[in-house]
């Protein structure tokens, strides 16, 4: 996925407010989302990028000087935070992720009371050796509901190399 193609997707999930924000990017890989987020953030915002691989997150290119990054190697679906964030976004991450109501409802906890999760995952059910534990959008929409998020929007679809059921980015808030 190209870097452009990123940021359309995640852009509605984003707020346009222009107060610093501080999110975390949760299974940040090689920071294609990482940057994607920073990209749409005001100057003086935040990124924390949390990876089991400290390969993956020591490639990431930072592009965005009036936006900070951390780098955690760490199992995110177990990671504490010790601030309140004003997003998460698990881009191809939840579907590591076996108790997805769990790992919502523990994310919820630390969210500031307007903050939200953007969600990138494959609209499939089908699971294989890369996608343990699938997710389809209308599957997420009842376990967001039950992890604690009343509002679940789907902010785009886009096509995939890898399914021909593309690729979709819900916003839970």
């Amino acid at each position: 996925m190209e870097l452009a193609t990123a940021i359309n997707l995640i852009r509605d999930g984003v707020s346009t407010a222009q107060t610093p924000q501080h999110w975390a990017d949760l299974g940040a890989g090689s920071g294609l989302f990482t940057q994607a987020l920073a990209s749409l953030l005001p100057v003086r915002s935040s990124v924390h990028a949390i990876d089991q691989h400290k390969s993956s997150l020591d490639s990431i290119n930072w592009l965005y000087p009036d936006v900070s990054l951390m780098r955690t190697q760490a199992d995110f679906s177990v990671i504490e935070f010790s601030e309140l964030k004003d997003g998460f976004i698990l881009a191809n991450a939840l579907h590591y992720i076996e108790n997805k109501q769990a790992q919502l409802s523990r994310l919820k906890k630390h969210l500031t009371p307007t903050g939200r999760i953007i969600i990138v995952e494959y609209e499939t059910d089908t699971p294989n050796q890369w996608v343990p534990y699938p997710i389809t959008f209308e599957r997420l929409k009842s376990v967001a509901l039950n992890a604690g998020f009343p509002v679940i929007t789907k902010a785009g679809m886009v096509p995939s190399a890898y399914h021909s059921g593309g690729m979709y980015a819900a916003v839970l808030s």
